[in-house]
């Protein structure tokens, strides 16, 4: 039953709308995003956010940063929600709410777990770091549109859906990432060991490509988190493995001629989008920093473990980055409606444990971590709350979350032609 996937819902008696076809003449309304911040607030059942305009640095403090082993912020966009649709709002207070029963907050940990409560949103510059100020420019127009349809699709007749706060909570969740990315690179000044940080946000971004939305995704959360440690922090080698079930073209796309840029996904063959086969590997100078390994169907933690220690750790250390950064999806799971893998909450501990560790054998511990897909809401949500114990060192939890007798036998011999 697991090889069964639900098909997403077909999207009747909704406005379609394509970015495409929006004008590119718009001007930017840049009062309405400058200065603003996010001040992320969760209780065991609710997320959400207020802003304000109040001018101060909002990084915690070093000591703070240097008390903390795991930083991470919420970007819930409860507004950002179609009914029935497998990215739902209810994704990010899911994850939070088993942080709450796992003891894996503030409250419990003290300062070991820092929440980054207060961060800006990030700018249109930023945005246009990697998509194209036409699209940026006229998503922000279609809120008009969104607010007066309650509801638009913004990828012609595909599932990546608009309300009328979608682009300012898309504006929320870039910044969480960058804020994420500033306070470990301060952390990581003062400190051999950094805290891990974890965006916690939604709509998800690899899948967003250039010129417009995609797959679910509106901004490409993790390739402008790169620009920004560019540009701002001069970490000029930045290394991205997408671990998501399916392959993050936007990410690959935004990349391709880039050397400095390394981008690695592992993905299931023959998954949405198509993309991400074997010989796409970059182009012009980027050729050769882009890697690509699509999985057979039915891949599962021992394929995962061969992976990363065959494929990831020497491409790592072959590329020698100044950050890691990592699109965290867990729709791997072999619960998870959307794909065919059979991933366990113990693969994601693997992963979170061992993507820590590299980051601190290769780049001084600079590593940010940002929410992809997952849309099973336990298999998520657990899976999340043990990649947290990963990065605090603390002994996994997944033997009371997974269920062996439900796996079956692994396609090894393919597994290993895909290796090799």
């Amino acid at each position: 039953m697991f090889l069964v996937r639900n098909q997403v819902q077909q999207w009747k008696n909704h406005c379609r709308f394509s970015v495409n076809t929006m004008l590119s003449g718009h001007r930017f309304y840049k009062h309405l995003l400058s200065g603003r911040k996010c001040v992320s607030k969760n209780t065991k059942t609710s997320v959400s956010c207020s802003y304000s305009t109040e001018q101060n640095d909002t990084l915690p403090s070093i000591k703070q940063l240097s008390d903390a082993r795991v930083i991470y912020a919420v970007a819930a966009a409860l507004g950002h929600n179609k009914e029935s649709h497998p990215e739902s709002s209810a994704r990010v207070p899911a994850i939070v709410k088993a942080l709450e029963k796992m003891e894996l907050t503030p409250k419990f940990r003290g300062s070991d777990i820092l929440e980054l409560q207060n961060f800006n949103l990030a700018s249109v510059d930023d945005i246009a770091s990697v998509h194209a100020k036409a699209y940026v420019s006229g998503l922000e127009k279609a809120m008009d549109q969104a607010s007066e349809k309650g509801l638009i699709l913004i990828e012609g007749s595909g599932p990546t859906y608009a309300t009328s706060t979608t682009f300012h909570e898309s504006l929320v969740a870039a910044g969480a990432g960058l804020a994420l990315v500033d306070s470990v690179v301060a952390a990581s000044k003062n400190q051999l060991d950094p805290p891990t940080a974890f965006a916690l946000i939604r709509p998800p971004g690899h899948h967003a490509i250039p010129k417009g939305p995609m797959g679910f995704c509106v901004f490409g959360n993790v390739a402008i988190a790169a620009r920004h440690a560019q540009r701002v922090h001069g970490l000029k080698r930045v290394f991205i493995i997408d671990f998501d079930v399916h392959h993050g073209n936007g990410t690959n796309d935004a990349f391709l001629d880039d050397p400095d840029i390394f981008f690695l996904s592992t993905h299931q063959d023959g998954s949405y989008p198509g993309t991400g086969k074997f010989d796409e590997i970059g182009i012009g100078a980027g050729e050769g920093a882009t890697l690509n390994l699509p999985l057979p169907g039915g891949s599962g933690d021992t394929a995962m473990r061969t992976v990363f220690d065959e494929v990831i750790v020497p491409c790592a250390q072959r590329f020698k980055p100044d950050i890691i950064l990592v699109s965290a999806g867990y729709d791997g799971h072999v619960l998870d409606p959307l794909a065919s893998l059979q991933f366990t909450t113990g693969t994601y501990y693997m992963l979170a444990s061992n993507i820590k560790q590299l980051a601190k054998d290769l780049c001084g511990g600079r590593c940010v971590f940002f929410l992809e897909g997952g849309y099973n809401l336990d298999s998520l949500s657990y899976s999340v709350a043990d990649s947290f114990r990963a990065f605090l060192g603390e002994p996994s939890l997944a033997a009371e979350f997974d269920d062996p007798a439900i796996l079956y036998e692994e396609p090894s011999t393919r597994v290993k032609q895909a290796i090799q």
